[in-house]
């Protein structure tokens, strides 16, 4: 029994939206971890070639691609398809966008050391990562549900998205 509320509902009902959503916030947050390695180790091989910006770029570019495919699949466990793929770089504008300009500043005029200072701009975007992210690959109704799919649940390709 739910305590305070005098009824027989089951406990976990009412906040199943509430696990839900920690639950993929927390899955969110594994992906980015790798792939924050991910990018970091493409990024470290790339700089001794090119110049760090450069290195940066492409790093980011790779990365990206390995993220789509781990956010649709793992964090919001919905299929992938070329309209998602086509927009999921619109989440990572604003990323890129934050993680750039924090770079910058980080590296010309707080003087961090230019290997160190990505990985510090890329922990201050995650958040702004994780609204837009779920904007796009999650459907609205899917986003206002109270409990999250099981695993390789279809309800994307069921529900029309806020984008079609």
């Amino acid at each position: 029994m739910a305590k305070g509320r005098g009824s027989d509902r089951d406990p976990a009902q009412g906040s199943g939206g509430r696990r839900a959503r920690l639950a993929q916030i927390l899955r969110f947050a594994l992906v980015g971890g790798v792939n924050t390695g991910t990018f970091f180790g493409c990024y470290l091989l790339l700089h001794p070639w090119m110049p760090y910006f450069a290195a940066y770029s492409l790093a980011f570019l790779l990365s990206m691609i390995g993220s789509f495919f781990l956010n649709t699949y793992f964090t919001y466990r919905t299929r992938p398809t070329w309209k998602k793929f086509a927009l999921f770089p619109l989440t990572n504008v604003t990323n890129y966008l934050v993680q750039s300009v924090g770079l910058y500043a980080l590296v010309t005029w707080a003087g961090m050391d230019d290997r160190i200072a990505p990985l510090v701009a890329a922990v201050v975007a995650i958040p702004f990562t994780y609204l837009v992210s779920r904007r796009i690959l999650v459907p609205r109704n899917a986003r206002t549900a109270p409990a999250e799919p099981g695993p390789g649940s279809e309800t994307d390709e069921r529900r029309p998205s806020r984008l079609a």
